[in-house]
């Protein structure tokens, strides 16, 4: 891997000392368990992609990850403070292409890209009615997701028109990363039309 992505890893480990990016758990899984399980998109990315989404950013999972790997152009969203300030200090010290805002998510001044990534951020109903403003037409979703992810679907079904293509994980058996295109929002059920009046003159030719 390289360098600059294990600086971010040591930048990781160094900061959540402080505030916290990730549990302490995790500490020592932060290469195997979360820059892999980013770097796990990489394949899945349309080619031809120009500029990405991160929601959620956090401690830069997978969207900072993929900004150093790609070199696509990032807009990171996130609405802790602490975390962004995180997110542009290892973008600076590593070089990656990101833009950081510092802010929610529905109120992002950021135009529609090609593609949204967000990892552990929400269930997938949810998830998706934060993407769709920022999805760009004929653009594509990346979401790692884990146990449960069956439930999350059906529910996001009742809600959401979608092409899903689910890929196993390659660190966990229990876990799918869910390509999504052609989202749109399931269309309101049609207003039933008034009883016809035989008395009523179609409009414009009321005589």
């Amino acid at each position: 891997m390289s360098e600059r992505l294990r600086l971010f890893a040591d930048l990781v480990e160094t900061w959540s000392a402080r505030i916290n990016l990730v549990s302490k758990r995790d500490m020592p899984l932060i290469w195997s368990r979360h820059v892999q399980d980013s770097l796990a998109l990489v394949p899945h990315i349309p080619a031809g992609v120009d500029r990405a989404i991160d929601l959620g950013s956090g401690a830069g999972f997978p969207g900072l990850v993929l900004a150093i790997e790609t070199g696509i152009p990032f807009t990171l969203i996130e609405s802790d403070t602490r975390k962004s300030v995180f997110l542009r200090e290892a973008a600076r010290l590593t070089g990656a292409p990101v833009t950081v805002i510092n802010g929610r998510i529905e109120t992002a001044p950021v135009a529609p890209a090609p593609l949204v990534t967000a990892r552990a951020l929400a269930p997938l109903p949810q998830l998706l009615g934060l993407a769709a403003p920022l999805l760009a037409p004929g653009g594509v979703c990346l979401f790692p997701k884990g146990r449960g992810v069956e439930l999350e679907l059906t529910a996001a079904a009742a809600l959401w028109h979608m092409v899903v293509v689910p890929y196993g994980s390659p660190l966990d058996e229990a876990a799918c990363l869910l390509k999504i295109s052609e989202l749109r929002h399931v269309d309101a059920r049609p207003q039933p039309a008034p009883p016809c009046d035989r008395d009523r003159q179609p409009e414009g030719r009321r005589r």
